[in-house]
């Protein structure tokens, strides 16, 4: 069911530092396919021209360098209002009829078009599980920006029920954000016989991700834990790791292929608003073994292994007892397999399509 015949234009921000850049293609691909017209505002690092290129050819959207800073990686509370009015100009420039926007932070300027910003994360939820104390000087604008952009936005959506909550409470909010869970189609499964290794993803240089976990869980395994994913972050975060077999940063099919294989998959992470990484690894079949955290429950209860975040005893024994067990680990892989595809990509796009409904005649949608 296309939003319109009339093609609106959509401007949506993303970076392409996580899981926000597949999540951005996939959601831009999905409203292409319902009739939009999409522009994508690449803020932050690029990515090579090649995986731009390919990027714009599989999903059918225009991607714009813009070189605008990160509202998480900005110098200062200037910075980021001049990126929000940098995008304000593009969206009207480029004759938008509705901005995405992948941070609230970015929602302050005052936008000619609607504006609905995902809560994906935030400095503020983030410190008040893997800090202590007071939030930094230096988080604390960022905190500020967020707030007021959460209340000028015209939509906010959140990834899970459990965020969501999260972002009410640490922002005041008088409604929390709309849920909308990210999605990923489910690949063909493989009939091979599933590795003999533990796998895991994601950005190891953050503390939320608890690599120094993940890293005693391996010294306690007789078998290899793979590790895909940055150690270094973009302003100067770096992790030490000894036992980890670190495969550095890996692209989105060098991550297929590694999934395809159906390791164990791993995330002892102590923060996750949602987990892509996750949902990449359940598709294909992979056994889960998560922290028992509030995001991980409301999403896979019944269709992974759930172990406290910082406990790599009880992880290690989790892993061992499913190398031990194939038919339980088999079970488990087609558990997850069978939820992940509850949250496929088409399901995303359509939770979307029905929020920006109504906020611009050019988007409601067409009658069935």
């Amino acid at each position: 069911m296309p939003l319109t015949a009339a093609r609106p234009h959509i401007l949506m921000s993303a970076d392409a530092l996580g899981g926000v850049w597949q999540y951005t293609l996939d959601l831009a691909a999905g409203l292409t396919r319902r009739g939009a017209s999409v522009s994508v505002a690449l803020m932050g690092p690029a990515p090579a021209p090649e995986r731009i290129a390919r990027a714009q050819e599989i999903s059918g959207v225009r991607i714009l360098t813009t070189n605008l800073p990160l509202d998480w990686t900005a110098e200062s509370a200037a910075e980021v209002r001049d990126a929000s009015d940098a995008l304000a100009q593009l969206a009207e420039e480029t004759g938008a009829d509705l901005v995405h926007l992948h941070s609230p932070a970015l929602a302050l300027a005052d936008f000619t078009a609607p504006v609905v910003a995902v809560c994906h994360s935030c400095v503020a939820t983030w410190w008040a599980t893997v800090g202590s104390g007071p939030l930094p000087a230096d988080l604390a604008w960022r905190r500020d920006l967020n707030a007021q952009g959460c209340r000028k936005a015209d939509r906010l959506i959140a990834p899970t029920h459990a965020f969501a909550r999260t972002t009410q409470a640490a922002y005041g909010l008088a409604q929390a954000p709309l849920v909308v869970r990210n999605g990923r189609d489910v690949p063909v499964s493989s009939e091979a016989e599933p590795a003999s290794h533990v796998f895991t993803a994601g950005r190891l240089w953050d503390l939320a991700k608890n690599a120094a976990a993940l890293d005693r869980l391996a010294a306690r395994l007789s078998v290899p834990v793979r590790a895909a994913g940055p150690m270094a972050g973009p302003t100067g975060q770096r992790v030490t790791l000894t036992t980890l077999d670190c495969l550095g940063r890996l692209d989105d099919e060098e991550i297929a292929r590694e999934l395809s294989l159906r390791p164990v998959f791993v995330s002892l992470a102590r923060y996750e608003p949602f987990g892509l990484a996750v949902l990449e690894a359940a598709g294909a079949g992979c056994a889960l073994v998560l922290s028992d955290i509030e995001s991980f429950r409301e999403l896979w209860d019944g269709a992974a292994l759930f172990v406290p975040s910082d406990d790599d005893a009880a992880a290690a024994r989790a892993v061992q007892d499913l190398f031990a067990d194939p038919a339980s680990r088999a079970a488990l892989g087609r558990a997850a397999r069978t939820r992940a595809a509850a949250y496929g990509t088409e399901a995303m796009v359509a939770g979307v399509a029905r929020i920006v409904c109504g906020l611009h005649p050019a988007l409601d949608e067409a009658a069935a």
